[in-house]
């Protein structure tokens, strides 16, 4: 269930049995190693040196520890680079490639860079594929990010003229696609086309969409060979990649996952707050600086449940301060112990942690580890100390399920509907400086955890019976097929503004918007506009006395007779509709307003909702439920009659964690 992370290239010898001994004494069963280590495996063409590895990976495994290899491909070494200089990418904002002395300085369009990572993964893959030491596989290492999907190189042109002429099969079908007939845009053949960057003002969105979802084809092209090369020499051994987190990524992470045994992920809550709310008030990012905000672990593990083909892994988890984000403060005592319960709770199978000992060299020296720069334990070893003790308790109450916490059901009732399309489309058009689709749909899923709802994310292509609320914050583009899935099932339907607004090559709709969800809800969107945060409407709910905030995007809805209206802001004009099953939102909206409306639905589908404070979170594993406690007090709970607490009480102290058995 416990694993960590580790990089035997960094330290004497002399330490590794030292090292493995600790980590089986703390509770760790899994070691990854080897993600960044061509350098030292290759050290000139063809010259390989396996012996210190062959070395590490038997000291580890004589303590009794599992081995997680990694393909080193995410550091290609300069002796790569100067043979092939092409590999390096160039950037699409400034034009200037972007040079070695990193990581992740590579092109996915580069045929060089492609061969030689297949190459170094098939001389690992052939060497430890049938290693009993080894128990899986990492692929690469949080593929594309550092925004290396996207490079503005000759060879990545040269790919995209063949991709768009192998999608539209003659130049004028492209052309009518993008509406090149604008600005005089039109091309003549498809070795005329530019790639969408570096242009006097903006470029066509629908050559920019083009452009992404080719940007993506490419890396997912990459990673699935890769895979298919693991899979060919270690037959018994799984294969995972760590995701970077879903609100990040320029990759369709359901087709980059597709060949994964499951997905992993790698969970910073103090970096990625420190930057995914950046512009929130100084007092509400105060209250969450050391521990994330109490819903941003839990949205990302969720989604990786989501596009996962079973539970999922955190790879890497934050032990201390990060050296990455804007500001990096230290976590409050209990928040490793705590985000590793979270994960558990979310789905996870194991959660590993970044890193064994902090390094005291390079650029990550002042990121921390489980031990410091000295070896002497750093606070996150006694959290994860307590992390392994509790872990036992829970073993009694999970024998129904092969002792294993990872085997325990998660059911959830609510799903949201998430693509990466939804984040090109409204990064490519913006519209409003104030409208983020990734603040948009966190804000939805952070009102229902509010009120105690498991939420599952889902693909436009999953099958939706299974649920009674099904949600879309935003889906500008809608395929006849997830209509389709949507007059299947007889769950409620919520969709947020922009959703059904364009054509699949970002075109307005010719109806008007939703577009194809008319078929569902007789509404049309007859404008829109965007406004300032600061300049909102009134919003009323119907039934609910509260005034709530219509903000930053607001749709001027023309309901047909047999639409019903639930809200309305201060003009009196329509802001939420209803008819049947479906529910179209057309504002965005204060975080009340959402948790209102939320409840609402809730209660007439009889989905149990909990009475939580703001700082309070639960989730329900089997008979098992878990309640965390984000906030700096005390906080008190009322346990359902048939509990019995494994794990704290009623009573949470900050920062704390409590497990109940359901009877």
């Amino acid at each position: 269930m416990l694993g960590v992370c580790y990089y035997p290239e960094h330290w004497p010898e002399t330490m590794w049995a030292d090292d493995a001994r600790e980590m089986a004494e703390l509770g760790l069963k899994y070691v990854r190693i080897g993600e960044f280590a061509w350098s030292r495996l290759e050290s000139s063409p063809g010259v390989f040196h396996f012996d210190w590895l062959d070395r590490a990976i038997e000291t580890l495994a004589s303590a009794g520890l599992k081995v997680i290899m990694c393909t080193p491909t995410a550091t290609p070494p300069k002796w790569l680079i100067d043979l092939y200089p092409d590999i390096l990418p160039v950037d699409i904002k400034t034009g200037t490639v972007r040079g070695f002395g990193s990581r992740r300085h590579c092109d996915f369009s580069s045929e060089n860079y492609r061969r030689e990572s297949m190459r170094i993964s098939e001389v690992l893959a052939k060497r430890y594929g049938q290693h009993p030491a080894i128990c899986g596989w990492q692929t690469d290492n949080e593929i594309a990010c550092h925004d290396t999907a996207h490079s503005g190189s000759h060879n990545a042109k040269v790919a995209f003229q063949r991709w768009c002429e192998a999608r539209y099969g003659d130049v004028d079908t492209l052309n009518s696609a993008w509406g090149n007939v604008f600005w005089s845009m039109e091309y003549q053949t498809f070795g005329q086309i530019e790639l969408p960057m570096l242009a006097v003002t903006e470029t066509s969105p629908a050559h920019q969409l083009a452009y992404r979802r080719f940007s993506s084809d490419m890396v997912v092209k990459f990673h699935d060979e890769m895979v298919d090369i693991i899979r060919a020499h270690a037959p018994n051994q799984f294969v995972t990649h760590n995701f970077i987190p879903m609100h990040d990524t320029q990759t369709d992470n359901f087709a980059l996952s597709k060949k994964l045994d499951f997905v992993s992920y790698d969970n910073y809550p103090l970096g990625r707050t420190d930057l995914f709310f950046a512009d929130a008030p100084t007092a509400q990012f105060k209250k969450y600086m050391r521990t994330g905000h109490p819903d941003f672990s839990s949205y990302a593990f969720d989604q990786s449940r989501g596009i996962s083909n079973r539970g999922f892994w955190v790879m890497e988890q934050q032990p201390g301060p990060v050296n990455w984000a804007r500001h990096n403060p230290r976590p409050e005592a209990g928040m490793v112990r705590l985000w590793s319960w979270q994960a558990f709770a979310h789905g996870a199978e194991a959660v590993c942690y970044f890193r064994w000992r902090q390094v005291p060299f390079a650029q990550e020296q002042m990121h921390a580890g489980i031990k410091r720069t000295d070896n002497s334990r750093a606070a996150a070893h006694q959290e994860v100390a307590q992390v392994r003790d509790e872990l036992k308790l829970l073993a009694p109450f999970t024998e129904h399920f092969n002792g294993d916490l990872a085997t325990l059901p998660l059911q959830a009732k609510v799903a949201i509907v998430m693509t990466t399309e939804n984040q090109w489309v409204t990064e490519i058009e913006r519209q409003g400086d104030s409208f983020n689709q990734h603040q948009v749909e966190f804000s939805w899923y952070s009102a229902l955890r509010q009120l105690g709802l498991a939420v599952d994310f889902v693909s436009p292509a999953h099958d939706l019976t299974p649920y009674q609320l099904v949600i879309a914050p935003c889906m500008p583009i809608v395929s006849p097929a997830f209509v389709e899935r949507c007059k299947a099932t007889s769950a409620t339907l919520v969709f947020g503004p922009r959703s059904g607004a364009k054509t699949a090559e970002l075109s307005a709709v010719p109806n008007l918007g939703p577009g194809l969800l008319q078929q569902l809800i007789d509404v049309k969107v007859l404008s829109t506009e965007t406004i300032r945060p600061d300049c909102y409407a009134e919003l009323l709910l119907n039934g609910d006395q509260t005034s709530y905030q219509s903000s930053r995007w607001r749709e001027e809805l023309a309901p047909g007779a047999q639409v019903a209206i639930l809200a309305k802001d201060e003009y009196q004009q329509p802001a939420v509709v209803q008819q049947g099953k479906v529910v179209y939102v057309g504002t965005l909206s204060c975080e009340g307003f959402l948790i209102a409306l939320f409840r609402q639905l809730a209660t007439q589908l009889g989905l149990p909702v909990w009475q939580l404070g703001s700082d309070l979170r639960t989730m329900q594993r089997g008979e098992l439920q878990f309640v965390f406690n984000y906030g700096a007090t005390a906080q008190q709970f009322v346990a359902p009659a048939n509990a019995e607490f494994i794990i704290g009480s009623s009573t949470l102290q900050p920062y704390d964690v409590a497990v109940l058995r359901l009877s």
